[in-house]
């Protein structure tokens, strides 16, 4: 002991100084490291406070990734909430809550038919054991709970009975207490029962996840009461909605798409829209035609197409695409030359291949979808699209038409494109 003193008396001094200057190069050094890997953004002029994560899809990333992130864009009530905290206070009673759980379990009654042949992996600790819950089922089961007289919605499918959330924010806007539930099918076979109130000028929401072991036999997994900081009905048709502590890692608002939505635009958005990017590159944000096509051509816009193109990810060696691929999807999908390619999107002669570019994600992307199309007497289609940001709050901040060829083979051609700005500043994409 007394030879520790004796050390720290004689070279106490020393210690000290190495101690600051070790603080004051590691402050240094990182600033100027985070200096270095800072990228700018560009974000609309909405002041909102923003969650500080951003992901990078890496070079090969695996497919199940893809999907669950795809999955995870859309809607976020179900095991997510795992994330939110819960609310110190409840506006309803405790007597409101069996209530609301009762109908839940009485709801998951109508739809036992669709569960009684799932089969059941290890438990999970988020979401659903189901082994395979496919889209027709999801719809099968959001059609039995419409007709059974319950508010219910799956991705990519109109609501049922969508005018009891109508008739709650009127009663919202009135300053009126109210309550609806809202009954969300997820892809992985959980029902989430989300119940919005409103009561004593606050907005909660009472959530009960309904799980299924085997033989379709329903159990309340989890519930949750969360404070909402605000909602809005859009008049297209959006209900969207922020939570007042936001799920980590996740979007600003969530929302569903309350007001139907023709079978015909769904179809016409998946095959010709859904995969696009506004904030990555200039396809959509670009008014362009034949006559400046190259304004559009870069490097990392053929991820996105590729798997438009073929159904599947791209996956390349040496971050390297050959040419033969490369220049026969790009020369169908736009009207573009190969001289074009090779000019402008990193085309290498002596391992005849294109560089392949990465593509950094964006936090809080908008997405399109078609509201109105023309069938034109030449066989193209002209698409009207919306840019959809529900993250801040539009579903209308900007409007594209965009007009296809439909090829015999299945595939197609992207011939123009035109934005006009709506709600929100068009984003600058790749530029």
């Amino acid at each position: 002991m007394e030879d520790v003193k004796w050390l720290l008396k004689k070279y106490g001094l020393l210690i000290v100084l190495m101690v600051i200057i070790v603080v004051i190069c590691s402050i240094i050094f990182g600033k100027r490291g985070s200096e270095k890997n800072a990228e700018e953004v560009w974000e609309p002029p909405v002041e909102i406070h923003l969650i500080n994560e951003n992901e990078i899809l890496s070079n090969n990333i695996a497919e199940e990734n893809i999907e669950e992130s795809e999955t995870e864009s859309k809607s976020d009530t179900g095991s997510s909430l795992w994330f939110l905290p819960q609310a110190e206070n409840c506006l309803i009673t405790e007597a409101e809550k069996d209530e609301l759980k009762d109908t839940a379990m009485d709801a998951a009654g109508q739809v036992k038919d669709v569960y009684k042949d799932i089969e059941l992996e290890e438990e999970v600790y988020y979401g659903s054991n189901i082994r395979e819950f496919t889209k027709e089922q999801c719809r099968e089961a959001v059609s039995l709970l419409g007709n059974a007289g319950f508010v219910s919605v799956t991705e990519d499918t109109n609501m049922e009975n969508y005018e009891e959330i109508e008739d709650f924010y009127a009663a919202y806007m009135e300053k009126r207490d109210a309550m609806v539930t809202i009954y969300e099918v997820k892809h992985d076979g959980l029902i989430g029962a989300v119940t919005f109130i409103y009561r004593d000028n606050r907005l909660q929401t009472y959530y009960v996840g309904i799980g299924w072991q085997e033989g379709g036999i329903p159990e309340i997994k989890d519930t949750l009461v969360s404070d909402i900081a605000e909602i809005n009905l859009t008049e297209k048709g959006y209900f969207i909605y922020a939570y007042e502590n936001p799920i980590a890692h996740s979007s600003l608002r969530q929302y569903w798409r309350i007001k139907p939505l023709s079978d015909k635009c769904r179809e016409l958005t998946a095959k010709y829209v859904y995969g696009l990017s506004y904030v990555n590159y200039n396809v959509l944000v670009t008014n362009w035609d034949s006559k400046n096509v190259e304004d559009i051509l870069m490097p990392c816009m053929f991820e996105d197409i590729y798997r438009i193109y073929t159904g599947e990810i791209l996956r390349t060696e040496n971050w390297r695409i050959p040419a033969d691929i490369y220049e026969k999807i790009m020369t169908t999908c736009f009207p573009v030359s190969i001289e074009q390619l090779r000019e402008k999107c990193g085309y290498d002669e002596d391992s005849n291949s294109y560089e392949y570019e990465m593509i950094f994600a964006s936090q809080y992307p908008p997405f399109g979808e078609v509201i109105d199309y023309t069938e034109n007497p030449d066989g193209t289609i002209t698409l009207v699209v919306d840019g959809v940001w529900a993250d801040y709050n539009s579903d209308c901040a900007f409007t594209n038409t965009i007009v296809v060829q439909p090829f015999d083979d299945g595939t197609f051609r992207y011939l123009s494109n035109s934005i006009e700005q709506k709600e929100l500043e068009v984003p600058k994409g790749g530029r």
